[in-house]
């Protein structure tokens, strides 16, 4: 089974109510298996435009990863993010190396 994906380029407005964000989604990625892989590090905009903030977020499985975003723990930690931050998310299957028949 392929795993999910979590792919998010974040600005974030105010960095210290963006902690409130970062202490509320800690259960739901807990709860749903969410291990991160990239999180905001050093990076390079090779093409295209871009935002301040880049994170990976890997799940066991992209239904783990499409449950967390709905889960009502995420939801309350989404409605933290949004009121200082504006992202781009995508949620997307991974590869298993398995080509679909």
């Amino acid at each position: 089974m392929a795993k999910g994906y979590w792919i998010a380029h974040v600005d974030v407005s105010d960095p210290e109510q963006y902690k409130a964000y970062v202490a509320a989604n800690a259960e739901p990625f807990r709860h749903y298996g969410a291990r991160f892989l990239v999180r905001a590090g050093q990076f390079e905009a090779a093409e295209g435009t871009s935002r301040s903030r880049h994170v990976v977020i890997e799940f066991p499985s992209y239904a783990k990863a499409l449950e967390c975003w709905n889960s009502p723990g995420y939801r309350h930690a989404r409605d933290l993010r949004l009121a200082v931050s504006t992202a781009d998310v995508i949620i997307v299957e991974g590869y298993d190396g398995v080509q679909p028949a």
